[in-house]
C-alpha cells in the first residue's frame, strides 16, 4: 500500500471516529453509578463478561470471592448487571428453605468452598439441641429434617427422643421383641449412634449388676421366656433346676435353703465355704464333702473339732489324751495346718523351761499331766544353797510350783 493510500484510510479513520464519539458518551452505563473505569473489570482481550480481568479484585467492594464464588459468573450474582446496591448477604442469592427458622448467618452451617459440606453442617449443629454424633453426622438433613406440608423442611421445634426417628425399628425389632418385651423407648441405654445395630443392654444400670460367670450369659439365657421387664432377681428363679437335681449333697432332703448366695458366688458355682460359719482352712480346705458330712447333716452342722475328731483324741495315746484330763478343745495344742506334732500352749509356765523339752521331761505320768515333777532337773543339792534362810522351804516338786508358778525366782 502506498504512502498516500495510508494517508487517506488515516484520515478517514479518524472521521468516523469523531462522528460516533459523542453518542458513545452519551449512552448511559449499564452497570449503575459505576465509577471505576472500565479498565479496572475489562481487558484488552475482549468486551464480554468472560473476559474479565483475571486481577479483578473483588474484595475491595465488601465482597471478597471465595471458594464456589470465584466461579461464578458476574450475572449469576448481578442479574441486571447492576453492580451498585447489591446486598451481600448469602439470603440475596440462596434461597433460605429453612423459613428464616435458623436465622441469616449462613455461615454457621455453611461455607463458600461448597454450600454442603457435611463436616462444617455437623459443626453447625454443635450449635444446637442435638449435636450429631456417630452415624447422625453421615446422614442427609432430609432424613430427620422431613419437609413439612408446605414442602419446606422443618428445622425448629422438633423432638431430640431417639423414638422420634427410630420408632419403625423399635416396633419391628425381634430379637429381642421390644414391644412385647416391655423394653422402654429410651434407646440410648442399649444402642449407640456409633453403631445401630450392635446394641449391647447396660446391666450394670439396672436392678440386676452382672457379676462373674453372668457377664458371660446370653441375653436367651435368662430372657427365653420373653420376659424383660419385672424379671425376678434371686438366685432361684433362674436356678430351680439346678437346686432340685443336685444329689451331692441333696439340697431339698438336706433342707438347704434356696438363697445361692449362702453357698455359691457368681464366679464360681462350686459351694464356698469361706461363706459359711466354718471357713475352711489348712488341711480341711483339701477335704472332701463326705469327709465331714458322710451322715448327710449339712445344715446346722456343728463347728467345734471335737465333732469330727473325737475318735482321734481317744486314740491318742502319747500323750494319752482322756486319762492325762486334756480338754476338748483341739485348737488349744493342734492348728488346721497340721494334726500331728501338736504344741501344747503353756500358758500358766513357760516352755521349753530350762532343760526340759519334751512333756515327759516334766510329767513323768503319761496318764496323768496334772501330776508334774521339778526335782529331776532341780536336785537338792543345787536347790538347798539357794534357801537359807527362805521359811517353809521344803525341797519337793509341790512346794517349788507354790513358789515359782512362772518359773522364775521366789
Amino acid at each position: 500500500m502506498t504512502q498516500p493510500t495510508r494517508l487517506a484510510l488515516a484520515i478517514a479513520f479518524t472521521g468516523v471516529f469523531a462522528a460516533t464519539a459523542p453518542a458513545q458518551q452519551a449512552t448511559a452505563n449499564p452497570h449503575g453509578h459505576v465509577k471505576e473505569e472500565c479498565a479496572v473489570c475489562h481487558s484488552a482481550e475482549g468486551w464480554t463478561p468472560a473476559h474479565v480481568r483475571a486481577d479483578f479484585n473483588h474484595g475491595k467492594y465488601g465482597f471478597a470471592l471465595a471458594g464456589a464464588h470465584a466461579q461464578t459468573a458476574c450475572r449469576s450474582c448481578h442479574t441486571s448487571m447492576q453492580f451498585t446496591g447489591t446486598r451481600a448477604e448469602c439470603a440475596a442469592c440462596h434461597k433460605d428453605v429453612h423459613r428464616g427458622e435458623l436465622g441469616t448467618d449462613c455461615s454457621r452451617c455453611h461455607t463458600a468452598r461448597s454450600f454442603l459440606d457435611r463436616a462444617v453442617m455437623a459443626r453447625g449443629h454443635e450449635l444446637t439441641r442435638f449435636p450429631l454424633r456417630g452415624a447422625h453426622a453421615a446422614v442427609d438433613c432430609e432424613s430427620c429434617h422431613t419437609p413439612a406440608p408446605q414442602g419446606r423442611l422443618a428445622f425448629v421445634n422438633l423432638p431430640r427422643e431417639c423414638v422420634a426417628c427410630h420408632l419403625p425399628q423399635y416396633q419391628a425389632a425381634k430379637n429381642p421383641d421390644h414391644v412385647a418385651g416391655g423394653f422402654s423407648q429410651d434407646c440410648a441405654p442399649c444402642h449407640a449412634a456409633t453403631n445401630w445395630a450392635s446394641a449391647r443392654f447396660n446391666h450394670d444400670a439396672s436392678r440386676f449388676p452382672l457379676t462373674g460367670a453372668h457377664r458371660a450369659a446370653t441375653c436367651a439365657q435368662c430372657h427365653g421366656d420373653g420376659v424383660y421387664t419385672g424379671k425376678p432377681t434371686v438366685c432361684v428363679s433362674c436356678h430351680q433346676q439346678n437346686y432340685d437335681a443336685t444329689t451331692n449333697p441333696n439340697h431339698g432332703a438336706s433342707g438347704f435353703n434356696t438363697d445361692c448366695t449362702t453357698c455359691h458366688t457368681t464366679v464360681n458355682w462350686t459351694f464356698d465355704h469361706a461363706r459359711s460359719a466354718f471357713p475352711l482352712t489348712g488341711a480341711h480346705a483339701a477335704l472332701t464333702c463326705q469327709q465331714c458330712h458322710g451322715d448327710g447333716v449339712y445344715v446346722g452342722k456343728p463347728t467345734t473339732c471335737v465333732s469330727c475328731h473325737q475318735a482321734t483324741y481317744d486314740a491318742t495315746s502319747n500323750p494319752i489324751h482322756s486319762a492325762a484330763g486334756f480338754p476338748t478343745t483341739c485348737q488349744t495344742c493342734h492348728t488346721t495346718l497340721s494334726w500331728a506334732g501338736a504344741t501344747f500352749n503353756h500358758t500358766w509356765f513357760p516352755v521349753p523351761h530350762r532343760t526340759a523339752t519334751q512333756c515327759v521331761d516334766c510329767h513323768t505320768n503319761p496318764s496323768d499331766y496334772s501330776a508334774f515333777v521339778c526335782t529331776i532337773c532341780h536336785t537338792q543339792s543345787q536347790t538347798d544353797p539357794h534357801h537359807q534362810g527362805v521359811r517353809g522351804y521344803v525341797w519337793n516338786s509341790t512346794n517349788c510350783y507354790a513358789c515359782h508358778r512362772n518359773g522364775g525366782g521366789g
